[in-house]
């Protein structure tokens, strides 16, 4: 199998990204609820603007976030694990399963109530914990499967960018919203004339978002636009791509995503916060995640291969897939991401935020454990 040296980096990146959005987490949840909470607080609520510091994050960063994905997915499709349609079929089939899945849990305990427009919370992945967690197996991880997770991730994230495109957007402004498209067209056309200075496609970029942002629809959008308009060229060190993608993975990895934690989970936990998982939208959320996602990879996976569409990589079994159906249990930034759009009670986005860090924990926990003891054994019984 041929892996790229940016892949190793956005690997490597995204593994050392994990624990610092794991220590982000919790220090953002321990100054929440310390003696200078309302400080801590009116941080992310200060003004900058005609918005707040939050909201900046979400919607400025955040298309920045973005704008690597779209890289990462892009880079796939021409020259990685999705560049072949058969072998692609397999993670697009386990990310579809997993996003179908958990949204019919989810519904199944909000359907009809004023809280079923968050049944696109449970249908996400954090790339950066479920390679931060796989990363702690160590070399008994085969590269196949450390390959499969990250297309499975991409995948996903593409998935829920598209969710929030068509179905969480209120309001529509058509005419910004079509200046916005008309400079996406006009990089590409750049893009087909051979246009390799990365200063336009960047400049266009900005205004890309600028007209996004004030037409209803999300503007991290931009972010996957703007990466398929840079031009690829055969994906080696000297393209524009590469080149940028190499440069983003480390302010993503070490300060936005870090940055979005610390604004994002300062989750106030009273007294009574297991009431929290008594309603119905936490009910859905944890059922989505911890249930939904595992079982929708495997199933949609199995019925893929049993129907001879696609293989199971060599090095990976189905024991390995439940594990990795796991980890993909671990939604963290974007569920966060799908709350703050899906809800506008603050109560209600408080408690969906506290269930979402919970299943991800839970998720987590059993997709290390159960991977664990099935790539020992695996080790074991090849020993023999």
């Amino acid at each position: 199998m041929r892996i790229t040296r940016l892949f190793k980096s956005f690997f490597e990146s995204e593994k050392a990204g994990g624990l610092i959005l794991l220590i982000a987490t919790l220090l953002s949840l321990a100054l929440a609820n310390s003696s200078i909470s309302e400080v801590y607080l009116s941080i992310w609520h200060h003004p900058i603007g005609n918005h707040n510091a939050e909201y900046w994050i979400n919607d400025g960063l955040m298309a920045i976030f973005f704008l690597l994905i779209g890289l990462e997915l892009e880079r796939e499709v021409y020259m990685g694990e999705l560049s072949k349609f058969k072998e692609a079929l397999l993670p697009f089939s386990a990310a579809l399963g997993g996003m179908i899945v958990p949204a019919i849990l989810y519904l199944a305990f909000n359907s009809g109530t004023t809280t079923h427009s968050g049944y696109g919370i449970p249908m996400a992945t954090d790339i950066a914990f479920a390679i931060g967690i796989l990363s702690l197996l160590g070399n008994k991880v085969p590269l196949s499967l450390k390959v499969f997770l990250t297309a499975l991730a991409v995948i996903d994230d593409l998935g829920a960018i598209i969710m929030i495109a068509l179905f969480y957007t209120k309001t529509l402004y058509f005419t910004n919203l079509l200046i916005s498209l008309g400079i996406f067209g006009i990089l590409l056309i750049l893009n087909r004339l051979k246009v390799k200075s990365l200063i336009w496609y960047l400049i266009g970029g900005v205004f890309m978002w600028y007209f996004m942002l004030h037409s209803g629809v999300h503007a991290t959008i931009t972010g996957i636009l703007l990466a398929f308009a840079i031009p690829f060229g055969d994906g080696n060190p000297k393209s524009i791509s590469y080149q940028l993608e190499h440069w983003l993975h480390k302010p993503v990895a070490f300060v936005i995503i870090p940055l979005f934690a610390l604004s994002n989970t300062a989750i106030i936990i009273g007294k009574d916060w297991m009431h929290a998982f008594t309603s119905n939208y936490s009910i859905g959320i944890l059922a989505g995640l911890c249930i939904g996602k595992p079982l929708g990879i495997v199933i949609a996976s199995f019925i893929a291969v049993k129907l001879k569409l696609t293989e199971l990589p060599k090095g990976i079994n189905w024991s390995q897939l439940l594990g990795i159906g796991f980890l993909g249990g671990i939604g963290f930034t974007m569920s966060i991401f799908i709350t703050l759009l899906a809800f506008d009670d603050a109560v209600i986005i408080n408690n969906a935020k506290f269930t979402i860090l919970i299943a991800s924990l839970i998720s987590g926990i059993i997709g290390f454990i159960w991977l664990n003891q099935s790539l020992s054994q695996k080790k074991k019984s090849t020993n023999e």
